[in-house]
């Protein structure tokens, strides 16, 4: 039998030598572009309240939160997720006319899933948010800082994937499908499994012209000319604004000369649902998982009372890491 007392629970990890060293080296670099580029630190408290990222908010399903209880018997749970914690804690602590606000966090997040690669529950993060700002620019601003912390990690192959979320959504609106079946559609979608979504939809009285856009979402990937694509299918109102919004984001890139790390899925989509706009996933070599994600989110900090809009990026520095060093990428130790 396993002697319990010298191993770690499933899905955590000790870390330590040349491979805490390199993430210490990497984690100082980053915080200096954070620094450079005007996002001040804020810390969010590991524990928060159940509510905080209760289904209303639209974050980590329930089942996969670890729950425990204080002495007054209220849940609270370990932080599975950075931009509910930090929204909660500018409603808590930031007036309106400090507006907008450019905020960076680190620390340890926790899931109680299977999802992720080699199982690992607690996963490090660092990351940005930008609240109080609904402009394209400010969309633009965080893909471009994204591609700067990854060129600074020391990457020099990687792709930043852009989706959109309210392009899904509005056709989804029209639709005239129950709830559980387009969440079963958003699924498919993300999966690239658009045989699966035709299958479903066989039997479903939809409009065919959202019926054909909802079969072709998971092809539509691609360079910035995926967006004339996307725009044929965008035969909603909302769509065809997520379009316009999209190509006003890929002209500020473009002028930045990120374009090269810049492109477009319209099968992303996440299963967080505070995500409201655009949204993103970057990838590079040596890892199967997202080294970076990221999106806009106008609705969530109304659930704590202050309601402006938002958006932000969340670098997964476990498996940042494991690519740079499968890539044979060392980092210099400070």
């Amino acid at each position: 039998m396993k002697n319990l007392m010298i191993h770690t629970p499933e899905g955590f990890q000790d870390i330590y030598g040349r491979e805490e060293d390199s993430r210490r080296s990497l984690m100082s670099a980053l915080r200096e572009v954070f620094r450079r580029e005007g996002y001040s630190p804020i810390e969010t408290p590991t524990v928060e309240y159940f509510d905080v990222f209760g289904s209303d908010v639209g974050t980590t399903p329930s089942n996969e939160l670890y729950k425990f209880f204080d002495r007054d018997g209220n849940t609270l749970v370990l932080r599975p997720d950075f931009t509910p914690s930090v929204a909660r804690a500018v409603a808590m602590h930031f007036p309106p006319e400090r507006l907008p606000l450019r905020l960076c966090y680190e620390g340890s997040t926790f899931v109680n899933s299977h999802e992720y690669q080699l199982n690992l529950k607690e996963q490090t993060q660092m990351g940005v948010e930008l609240i109080g700002d609904g402009s394209a620019a400010a969309d633009a601003e965080v893909l471009c800082l994204t591609c700067s912390l990854l060129l600074e990690s020391g990457l020099t192959e990687f792709q930043v994937s852009i989706g959109e979320n309210d392009y899904f959504k509005s056709l989804a609106r029209n639709s005239g499908l129950s709830p559980e079946k387009i969440e079963e559609i958003r699924q498919m979608i993300s999966n690239k499994n658009f045989f699966g979504v035709s299958e479903l939809l066989s039997s479903e009285v939809i409009p065919a012209p959202i019926r054909e856009a909802f079969i072709r979402l998971p092809q539509l990937f691609g360079g910035r000319e995926i967006l004339d694509e996307a725009e044929s299918y965008a035969v909603t109102d909302g769509a065809r604004e997520a379009i316009a919004r999209l190509r006003e984001i890929d002209g500020l890139i473009d002028r930045s000369g990120n374009s090269r790390y810049i492109s477009y899925d319209f099968g992303l989509l996440s299963k967080f649902n505070y995500y409201t706009g655009m949204i993103f996933s970057a990838f590079t070599y040596g890892t199967g998982e997202p080294v970076a994600k990221g999106g806009r989110y106008d609705n969530l900090l109304a659930h704590f009372g202050f309601d402006t809009p938002a958006v932000g990026s969340g670098l997964y520095i476990d498996h940042l890491v494991n690519a740079l060093a499968r890539q044979g990428i060392r980092r210099e130790l400070i």
